[in-house]
C-alpha cells in the first residue's frame, strides 16, 4: 500500500520525513508474503501522483517531482520490489517525472493514467496522446495502460483508443461505481461483472488485467477463472461493452469519436 508514500502526500499528515521508510516497509511486507508462496510472484511497488499541479499550469517543477518520486522509488527498491508501478497519473509531465525516477534507480516500470473526464485525464490527455508519448520513451518501461477512472465500461473504451503495438497494454478498472451507503463506500461491480470485464479487456487487447478501486480477492478469483476458462472473442464494439458492463459516463472517448447517447445520457441532458 505505497500509493501515497511520497513526500507531498505524507506532508498532509506531517509525515513527509518518513517517505523512504514507509515505501521500504510497504515493499518488505509484500515481499515477505510473496516469498511464502510456492510459485514465483512479482512484487510491484505502487507509485501514485504527488497531488501537486506541475508547470506550466501549476507551480510544481518537474525537477521537484523527480526528486519526490526518486525518494519513493529508492525506498521501494530497498524493500525488495521487482518492478515499479506508476499509476493514476493525469499529466504527461508528471508521468515523465515518475519515469525519470524509475530510470534513476534502474528498475523496470509499468505506467498507467486515469481517464475519467469524457475519455480524457483530469489534465486533458487522451488515450492517443498517452500512447504516442510513451513510444520509445524508456527501455525500462515494460507495459502501459489505464487504471481507475469512472467504471469498467469507460476504461475499456480507453483501451480501444490506445495506439501502440510495441508494448503490452494494462487494464485495471474499478469494480463498478462507488456509492455512499450507511456510512460506507460501496462499489456496484459484482464479481460476476468483473469476470465479464476481464474477458472483454482481453478482447480489447489488454494482456495485463486487474482491478483498481473496490476490487476484492473475490473479484480477482472470478476474473482469473473467467480468463482461464472462457475463449477469446472478437474485438468488442462500444455497444457490446455497454450491453455487458453498463452505460458509458459520457458520449465521447476523448479522441473525437462519439458514442450513441444512452437512455441515461438522454435523461441527464433533458434536465
Amino acid at each position: 500500500n505505497s500509493f501515497g508514500s511520497n513526500y507531498c502526500r505524507l506532508k498532509l499528515h506531517h509525515a513527509e520525513k518518513e517517505a523512504f521508510k514507509l515505501s521500504q516497509l510497504s515493499a518488505q511486507i509484500a515481499r515477505d508474503v510473496a516469498d511464502k508462496e510456492p510459485t514465483p510472484i512479482v512484487v510491484a511497488g505502487s507509485i501514485g501522483p504527488t497531488g501537486e499541479i506541475l508547470e506550466p499550469i501549476g507551480n510544481f517543477t518537474v525537477s521537484q517531482a523527480v526528486e519526490v518520486f526518486h525518494e519513493q522509488a529508492e525506498g521501494l527498491k530497498a524493500g525488495g520490489c521487482d518492478i515499479l508501478w506508476i499509476e493514476t497519473i493525469s499529466s504527461l509531465e508528471e508521468f515523465g517525472a515518475a519515469a525519470q525516477a524509475a530510470d534513476l534507480v534502474q528498475m523496470p516500470f509499468c505506467g498507467t493514467m486515469s481517464f475519467d473526464t469524457s475519455g480524457r485525464t483530469m489534465m486533458g490527455i487522451t488515450s492517443v496522446q498517452f500512447s504516442n508519448f510513451i513510444k520509445n520513451y524508456s527501455e525500462n518501461l515494460v507495459a502501459f495502460g489505464a487504471n481507475c477512472g469512472v467504471g469498467a465500461s469507460d476504461l475499456l473504451r480507453t483501451i480501444l483508443g490506445f495506439q501502440n503495438d510495441s508494448l503490452p497494454i494494462i487494464a485495471k478498472g474499478n469494480a463498478g461505481i462507488p456509492k455512499y451507503c450507511k456510512g460506507k463506500i460501496l462499489y456496484s461491480g459484482t464479481p460476476e461483472l468483473m469476470a465479464d470485464y476481464a474477458c472483454l479487456a482481453r478482447d480489447c487487447g489488454a494482456t495485463i488485467i486487474g482491478g483498481c478501486c473496490g476490487t476484492t480477492p473475490t473479484h480477482l478469483r472470478y476474473m482469473h477463472e473467467a480468463l482461464q476458462t472462457r475463449p477469446n472473442r472478437d474485438i468488442p464494439t462500444h455497444q457490446k461493452i455497454e450491453n455487458v458492463l453498463g452505460n458509458f459516463s459520457s458520449n465521447f472517448d476523448g479522441t473525437g469519436k462519439t458514442q450513441k447517447p444512452s437512455r441515461i445520457s438522454k435523461r441527464h441532458n433533458n434536465r
